[in-house]
Protein backbone atom coordinates (compact mmCIF):
# COMPACT_ATOMS: atom_id res chain seq x y z
CA UNK A 1 0.00 0.00 0.00
CA UNK A 2 2.81 2.15 0.89
CA UNK A 3 4.64 1.89 -2.46
CA UNK A 4 1.14 2.80 -4.19
CA UNK A 5 0.42 6.06 -2.12
CA UNK A 6 4.21 7.22 -2.74
CA UNK A 7 4.36 6.40 -6.92
CA UNK A 8 0.85 8.22 -6.72
CA UNK A 9 2.36 11.10 -4.87
CA UNK A 10 5.39 11.23 -7.00
CA UNK A 11 3.44 11.38 -10.04
CA UNK A 12 -0.08 13.16 -9.02
CA UNK A 13 -0.77 14.37 -12.82
CA UNK A 14 -0.08 11.09 -14.27
CA UNK A 15 -2.40 9.56 -11.68
CA UNK A 16 -5.24 12.13 -12.65
CA UNK A 17 -5.15 11.39 -15.99
CA UNK A 18 -5.02 7.63 -15.72
CA UNK A 19 -8.19 8.48 -13.51
CA UNK A 20 -9.75 10.27 -16.13
CA UNK A 21 -8.73 7.94 -18.78
CA UNK A 22 -10.34 5.21 -16.86
CA UNK A 23 -13.45 7.12 -16.08
CA UNK A 24 -13.81 7.65 -19.94
CA UNK A 25 -13.11 4.21 -20.62
CA UNK A 26 -15.77 2.86 -18.26
CA UNK A 27 -18.34 5.35 -19.07
CA UNK A 28 -18.43 4.74 -22.64
CA UNK A 29 -18.18 1.03 -22.49
CA UNK A 30 -21.42 1.46 -20.36
CA UNK A 31 -23.17 3.53 -22.62
CA UNK A 32 -22.42 1.52 -25.61
CA UNK A 33 -24.70 1.88 -28.77
CA UNK A 34 -26.78 -1.53 -28.20
CA UNK A 35 -28.06 -0.18 -24.68
CA UNK A 36 -28.59 4.03 -25.80
CA UNK A 37 -29.09 5.38 -29.05
CA UNK A 38 -27.07 8.40 -28.40
CA UNK A 39 -25.30 10.35 -30.75
CA UNK A 40 -21.28 9.93 -30.43
CA UNK A 41 -20.89 13.70 -29.24
CA UNK A 42 -23.74 13.18 -26.35
CA UNK A 43 -21.93 9.79 -25.25
CA UNK A 44 -18.26 11.84 -25.54
CA UNK A 45 -20.16 14.31 -23.10
CA UNK A 46 -21.62 11.95 -20.81
CA UNK A 47 -18.72 10.27 -20.46
CA UNK A 48 -16.88 13.26 -19.53
CA UNK A 49 -19.07 14.36 -17.07
CA UNK A 50 -19.01 10.92 -15.40
CA UNK A 51 -14.81 10.83 -15.59
CA UNK A 52 -15.27 14.79 -13.83
CA UNK A 53 -17.56 13.00 -11.55
CA UNK A 54 -14.96 10.46 -10.78
CA UNK A 55 -12.08 12.70 -10.57
CA UNK A 56 -13.48 14.81 -7.97
CA UNK A 57 -14.67 11.99 -5.65
CA UNK A 58 -11.22 10.72 -5.51
CA UNK A 59 -9.90 14.36 -4.75
CA UNK A 60 -12.32 14.83 -2.52
CA UNK A 61 -11.04 11.46 -0.42
CA UNK A 62 -7.25 11.95 -0.86
CA UNK A 63 -8.35 15.74 1.14
CA UNK A 64 -10.29 14.49 3.55
CA UNK A 65 -7.23 11.66 3.78
CA UNK A 66 -4.39 14.24 3.92
CA UNK A 67 -6.55 16.41 6.85
CA UNK A 68 -7.14 13.44 8.60
CA UNK A 69 -3.48 12.02 8.76
CA UNK A 70 -2.23 15.91 9.85
CA UNK A 71 -4.88 15.77 12.67
CA UNK A 72 -3.44 12.55 13.62
CA UNK A 73 0.24 13.65 13.09
CA UNK A 74 -0.84 16.81 15.16
CA UNK A 75 -2.85 15.10 17.84
CA UNK A 76 0.41 12.45 17.98
CA UNK A 77 2.91 15.39 18.74
CA UNK A 78 0.80 17.04 21.24
CA UNK A 79 0.38 13.99 23.28
CA UNK A 80 3.85 12.81 23.20
CA UNK A 81 5.53 16.16 24.10
CA UNK A 82 6.11 16.36 27.89
CA UNK A 83 4.09 19.14 30.28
Amino acid sequence: MEAIQSWVSKNKLTSIGALWASGIGASLAYNSRTRSPLKPSLRLIHARMHSQALTLAVLSGAAVYHYYEKSVMEHGESTASPK
